[in-house]
């Protein structure tokens, strides 16, 4: 049965068809995931390139050199700078040495890192994307090695456009090697971070090491040539969460790579011809440079767009046709919002036709005085001043306290079966087991003291028979010491009463104290 006919228009119930198409319908429906379009990324040249090239040295150095960096804390103590240790659950960086119960550093300075991600991109954009995550520097790396391999941009785009020859074969067989050793030197710097380097390097080659080290470096191999070699760019476009957060970072002040068609506009790639013609034309030539180096295989002069990760390489392709042109640098720069709107509009007067290139020139081709142009002083603004202020507030907490914080710590385990023991002579025993940690890597005498309590004696059977006030113990590097203390009161008890267990070093630096309860007869009615 027809379920729909043509209205009458001497109805009164007229119904209208509306013109509407399911976006998902039979022959318009697109796959899930769309296929890869491989990058070819040209080999830039420029400061930006230089820069980049400095931070991918500096950061592939710390991680593969750090944990083999030595630092002498005494022989109680691993002499490894940075150590990870998971047998004694302990974290040493040079000086410092991190205790379980004191994850609220590592907790710091994950606040740190959050607050120092929003800093850099309310001020420079994406400039972690662009430089220091290591996404971005192992892609370098990689990209190094398929140049050297492969040569530049056309000849890559043309072995791999071509048949499977011999030579097509042997280039890719050298270069999926050479990733795949780099994630290997990747994965094997890693697990260097958990055990003496030396010992365990030598143990992994002899198959000696544990099953979870030679697990850890085959999935740090499987993931740094997955994610650096065949992924790439899409692990920034589709992974990474930071593109979609970014945008709440970002205000009109920031600074983000721009092309500034404010003076690029209209394009021309016959510029003489163009201006023979009368006709307005643009510093942009439409050589798609900046299209050719992009890692990320998109056009800046599309606008800002979620891909970008602003490591300015477009720049120094557009920095480098400009000055081959003998026009200023600039055309695509690091650029805020608020300048690049502000340019935008003195170049189209608020109308609809496009830029106009004689409202932002002079007659000698200088740019009129009415052009922005980038001013330091807008980086520090509030947005990125309170954030600086948290980052640093914050470090500073940190470092005060690691640099006060006591190493001597004392925990209390008050007997339950029996809660307390009558003497033949009328008097009450208690029996408590103390566990005192000494958080320094050497040995040390350790006072143990009673506080309060006042005729109550106290008997380390491990150290003496004897009784008293105040005994001093011997206490291991970096560890606890447990010991079984019995406290004895000699009175007639009304009520259970408290005192305290006090241990400070010999040298009265570090001393802790624990609040311990007493317990008689009619406390325990």
């Amino acid at each position: 049965m027809n379920l729909y006919t043509a209205p009458d228009p001497h109805s009164e119930n007229v119904v209208e068809r509306l013109d509407a198409q399911p976006v998902n319908a039979r022959g318009k429906q697109q796959p899930l995931y769309a296929a890869r379009k491989k990058v070819f990324p040209k080999r830039a040249v420029g400061r930006f390139r230089r820069f980049k090239w400095i931070v991918m040295l500096v950061t592939l150095a710390i991680y593969y050199l750090a944990p083999w960096i030595h630092w002498d804390r005494g022989p109680y103590a691993p002499d490894q700078a940075i150590l990870i240790d998971l047998n004694t659950r302990r974290f040493f960086f040079f000086f410092i040495e991190i205790w379980p119960q004191e994850f609220y550093y590592v907790a710091g300075l994950l606040v740190m890192a959050g607050f120092g991600l929003f800093l850099v991109t309310s001020a420079v954009g994406r400039a972690w994307c662009g430089y220091a995550c290591p996404q971005t520097v192992w892609v370098d790396l990689f990209l190094v090695v398929e140049r050297a391999i492969e040569g530049d941009r056309n000849a890559r785009m043309k072995l791999d456009a071509g048949p499977w020859t011999r030579n097509k074969i042997g280039k890719r067989v050298v270069k999926h090697a050479l990733w795949i050793a780099i994630g290997a030197m990747t994965g094997g710097a890693w697990i260097f971070y958990f055990a003496d380097a030396p010992t365990l390097a030598v143990d992994l080659f002899r198959g000696q090491a544990p099953m979870v080290a030679y697990a850890t470096v085959a999935t740090l191999t499987a993931t740094t040539y997955v994610l650096g070699g065949l992924m790439r760019e899409q692990v920034c476009t589709y992974m990474c969460p930071w593109p979609r957060i970014q945008g709440a970072m970002l205000d009109e002040n920031s600074l983000v790579v721009t092309y500034n068609d404010w003076r690029g506009e209209p394009r021309s790639r016959h510029a003489k011809k163009a201006q023979a013609a009368g006709q307005p034309i643009g510093d942009c030539v439409d050589c798609n440079a900046c299209v050719a180096v992009c890692p990320m295989g998109i056009d800046i002069r599309d606008g800002q767009q979620m891909e970008c990760i602003t490591c300015a390489l477009c720049i120094d392709a557009c920095d480098g046709v400009m000055d081959k042109l003998d026009k200023p640098r600039g055309l695509i720069a690091y650029a805020t919002l608020s300048e690049y709107a502000g340019n935008m509009k003195l170049a189209t007067t608020g109308e609809t036709t496009g830029v106009q290139p004689n409202l932002v020139r002079n007659a000698d081709g200088t740019f009129v005085a009415g052009i922005r142009h980038f001013n330091w002083r807008v980086i520090f603004r509030p947005r990125v001043v309170f954030y600086a202020a948290i980052w640093v507030a914050i470090g500073v907490a940190m470092l005060v306290h690691l640099a006060m914080r006591e190493r001597l710590e004392l925990n209390v385990l008050h007997d339950r079966n029996p809660q307390y023991v009558l003497e033949s002579d009328g008097s009450i025993r208690n029996g408590y087991t103390l566990r005192v940690l000494n958080m320094v890597p050497m040995p040390r005498a350790i006072e143990v003291r009673l506080e309060g309590l006042e005729g109550a004696t106290m008997k380390i059977p491990a150290i003496s028979n004897s009784e008293g006030r105040t005994f001093v113990i011997t206490a291991e590097p970096d560890a606890a010491t447990t010991l079984k203390v019995f406290v004895t009161h000699r009175r007639d008890a009304a009520s259970p009463n408290e005192f305290l267990f006090a241990v400070e070093d010999d040298k009265h630096v570090d001393h802790a104290t624990y609040k311990a309860a007493f317990n008689a007869p009619e406390a325990s009615k």
